[in-house]
């Protein structure tokens, strides 16, 4: 109980991330259109096929949607607003891959805004709003606190990141560098409900979420049992957002962290709007979907579900 009290506090005294931009985002309803960001990733090589819409099919269960769009996010639909969020309780070996982020943030389109956050007391404390001024993103990363416990779960800090997040037509990424390790659920299985909130919260505003594996410090750094679940809770978050998890299954720090950037930051070069119209249903809630195409050598990964409303008709 007392540890509940503390995280309650720390998420009342985190600070806000601007007045008045707090957002909750409203389940579309039935019969209209739903977006998602999707991500054409190769199944051999490094050649991305080009995906036209009408060779993009959307189900839910046997039931073929309505595509609407099928937009490449290129030109005018490039747009993109990215947060790395690093973990607080990360140890400071961290500050040897600070070098690769800040040239992976410099690399990046000037479409491309991007924010610094930094996971503490189950919050995302914001170092740096989204912005186009790349070089003020990259002075605002620091080094981890490098405090075993300061962080009561990465994803309350996840949670809080997508709750704040205010609406926009911009592709919303985030980059998690965490060991995943969910210090406040405690018992490593996959029934985290924390894992489970933070993913929905992300997935209803659209939130693509990547990680890297970095170890934290003191006795969970070490600890196979515990890493091993974290990085488990990693993998989960980004595959059921539509992202990409990377070093999951090693132990020990990355050597670097640039091959993962980079490849990233690909990813993010092949990515389309998707817009269909879910089926219609008498109750609200959690819609599974399934994306599908006939085009050889590629695979469509997105998240795997949608929030709907129910219809009024």
């Amino acid at each position: 109980m007392k540890g509940r009290q503390i995280f309650c506090a720390a998420v009342m005294a985190g600070t806000l991330w601007a007045a008045g931009l707090a957002y909750a985002q409203a389940a579309p309803e039935a019969g209209t259109a739903v977006h998602l960001t999707v991500t054409a990733e190769p199944k051999h090589g490094n050649d991305v096929p080009v995906i036209q819409k009408n060779e993009v099919m959307v189900y839910e269960g046997k039931d073929r949607d309505q595509v609407v769009d099928w937009i490449p996010a290129q030109g005018d639909h490039s747009a993109q607003e990215v947060f790395i969020l690093l973990d607080d309780s990360s140890s400071t070996n961290l500050g040897s891959q600070l070098d690769d982020i800040r040239k992976f943030i410099d690399g990046l389109p000037p479409t491309t805004l991007v924010g610094v956050a930094y996971m503490r007391n189950g919050t995302a404390q914001i170092a740096q709003n989204p912005s186009s001024d790349h070089a003020a993103a990259a002075k605002a990363l620091r080094l981890p606190q490098g405090i075993a416990g300061a962080n009561a779960s990465p994803y309350f800090s996840l949670s809080d990141l997508a709750k704040r997040w205010p609406e926009s037509n911009a592709r919303h990424s985030v980059l998690m560098v965490s060991d995943g390790i969910d210090r406040y659920y405690g018992t490593g299985d996959l029934q985290d409900p924390y894992v489970d909130a933070a993913v929905d919260d992300c997935v209803r505003k659209d939130i693509v979420v990547s990680a890297i594996y970095e170890p934290g410090a003191g006795h969970f750094g070490h600890s196979y049992w515990q890493s091993y679940w974290g990085q488990l809770y990693l993998a989960q978050v980004a595959d059921r957002t539509g992202g990409e998890a990377y070093y999951i299954g090693m132990t020990g720090a990355p050597v670097a962290f640039a091959p993962y950037l980079q490849d990233l930051n690909r990813r993010w070069q092949h990515q389309y709007l998707l817009s269909f119209i879910p089926k219609a249903e008498k109750k609200t809630g959690w819609r599974n979907i399934r994306l599908s195409t006939e085009v050889p050598n590629v695979d469509l990964i997105s998240a795997g579900k949608v929030y709907v409303n129910a219809s009024e008709h």
